[in-house]
């Protein structure tokens, strides 16, 4: 018996003739699917022979065995519905991304965390030292069954469809957003001193570490003295970046000492030292400026003249600038005459006060005028 050829069919006959391409040709996908029947549903499409084939039973283009009809489908013949389509979407969506804050509601409490129902398909995971600032000795009293509960998304989803949720970092972060808002505000607050080190001391704020310079201290050269005190600080630096929070006492003292002031004020104080534009003059604990053409209406050939460091000043305050810790003060005003504050310091400082009253009148005579 002779062995067929590869390529060829039974013996003696080839390929080309028990597989008759010639009904097929110049036909497009679309030919062979047929035309769109918008009418057509589920179970009631109905076979369509092809193009290019006899419409004949058994028919055949050259003698070949007639094309099997194909049957036209549409998108309703499957078994879809675009609502249960969404909605296997939405229940497979992973819930929250890393910073997402997520509210739930508490299904389970173990020992090492705590179950949180966030509507995902399996529940977040908050391990026992997320679960809040500080120490919580007992976790079941803290977050019993059905409590409802806001929390930080810490990390996505797992094989398993659970997350890793926060309520300490959630903490956190409302607290440094809270101390923003209070520096923004040039809030002075209270603190107290729970630790220092050779830098500086160290207290508690809003759940964060916060650290005062020595220098930011009124008195820094005895910090180690001031654990467990109480006193106002405002603020030098919030970063949550980099987690830094620092704080000043000296520029608390700063703030309030302003927010009792205003200009036309009488204060006194003493000169601490002297430059050539002027004297600064310590209020107790903030410094004034009288410069030197604000002291006297008179010529002035040496400040020294008329004050020296140690001398108490009695002036007026003529400016105010609490951003940039400036105050600006006048001897000038509590003069009757130009110059007299040279002759007479001591009687224009003795009858400062009744001096003063005339000065913030004459003043607003000036304001008015100009008004």
């Amino acid at each position: 018996m002779t062995a067929p050829r590869p390529g060829n069919g039974p013996v003696g006959r080839p390929d080309a003739d028990l597989f008759d391409m010639g009904g097929f040709e110049g036909l497009t996908m679309a030919d062979l699917l047929g035309p769109a029947d918008q009418g057509q549903r589920r179970g009631g499409a109905k076979a369509q022979p092809l193009r290019g084939a006899s419409s004949g039973a058994g028919a055949t283009a050259a003698g070949a065995p007639a094309a099997t009809p194909v049957t036209r489908r549409s998108v309703d013949d499957f078994d879809f519905d675009e609502e249960a389509f969404l909605a296997a979407l939405d229940e497979n969506e992973p819930v929250g991304t890393t910073g997402d804050v997520v509210k739930g509601v508490v299904i389970g409490v173990e020992s090492d965390g705590v179950y949180v129902d966030v509507g995902g398909k399996a529940p977040g995971f908050m391990p026992k030292k997320e679960a809040g600032l500080g120490v919580i000795p007992n976790l079941k009293e803290r977050f019993p069954k059905g409590l409802a509960v806001e929390v930080l998304v810490t990390r996505e989803q797992n094989a398993d469809g659970m997350v890793t949720i926060s309520a300490r970092a959630l903490a956190l972060r409302q607290s440094w957003e809270k101390l923003r808002a209070m520096e923004k505000e040039g809030k002075v607050v209270q603190v107290k001193v729970n630790g220092f080190n050779r830098g500086g001391v160290t207290c508690d704020l809003e759940g964060l570490r916060g650290f005062i310079p020595r220098s930011q201290l009124q008195d820094g050269e005895n910090h180690e003295a001031l654990v467990g005190k109480t006193f106002g600080v405002t603020f030098l630096e919030v970063n949550p970046e980099t987690r830094k929070l620092v704080l000043s006492e000296k520029k608390a003292a700063s703030a309030a000492f302003f927010s009792e002031l205003s200009v036309g004020q009488l204060v006194e104080g003493l000169v601490v030292s002297i430059k050539p534009y002027g004297y600064f003059v310590d209020l107790g604990g903030v410094s004034g400026l009288l410069h030197h053409s604000a002291v006297s209406g008179g010529q002035i050939r040496d400040l020294r003249e008329v004050f020296n460091p140690g001398d108490r000043v009695r002036a007026l305050v003529t400016e105010l600038d609490p951003g940039r810790g400036r105050i600006a003060l006048n001897t000038a005003l509590l003069e009757g005459q130009p110059g007299e504050i040279l002759i007479e310091r001591d009687t224009v400082m003795a009858e400062a006060e009744d001096r003063a009253n005339r000065a913030r009148s004459v003043l607003r005579q000036q304001e008015q005028a100009a008004g």
